[in-house]
């Protein structure tokens, strides 16, 4: 059963605004859209964190997605994203009821974020429970998701 889900999406750049303002913006990098389930804990938030940073999803001198954040000095904007617990396999309204409790989830979203700005230099992140309008160049395309609770377990 998989925890923390982060979409992550390599950008060339992504900002995310709230009402009139950009709470936040990056050039290259990682969009990451961060779901907390009920449950999940910091070592979830924090295996997480380390995955996301050293993803190589960035391409080499050879064109070989061989590069992390960490080796090309990239950046990394977080958005919380609820929705990413949505079931949707009744019915035609998703539940949400797998979702962590929006007092928890802020404090793994958090968490998450103080990880990855102890392992890069740039993170940027969205307004937690805000209403947000995230603009993005999507390059490659590649978008994935990553999960935490599998090696936590040892599943």
């Amino acid at each position: 059963m998989e925890a923390v889900r982060a979409l992550v999406q390599r950008v060339s750049e992504a900002s995310v605004i709230t009402g009139d303002r950009v709470a936040g913006a990056i050039g290259r990098g990682l969009l990451v859209l961060l779901g907390v389930k009920r449950g999940d804990t910091e070592a979830h938030a924090e295996y997480l964190a380390k995955k996301v940073v050293q993803l190589r999803v960035f391409a080499d001198a050879d064109g070989k997605m061989n590069l992390s954040l960490l080796d090309i000095s990239g950046e990394l904007l977080v958005v919380s994203q609820f929705t990413l617990y949505g079931e949707t396999k009744k019915g035609n309204r998703p539940s949400y009821s797998d979702a962590a409790t929006p007092e928890s989830a802020e404090k793994l979203y958090d968490h998450f974020v103080k990880a990855c700005r102890q392992r890069i230099e740039r993170v940027e992140t969205g307004v937690f429970q805000a209403h947000m309008n995230v603009h993005l160049v999507n390059d490659g395309p590649v978008t994935l998701m990553c999960y935490s609770e599998a090696q936590l377990t040892g599943e």
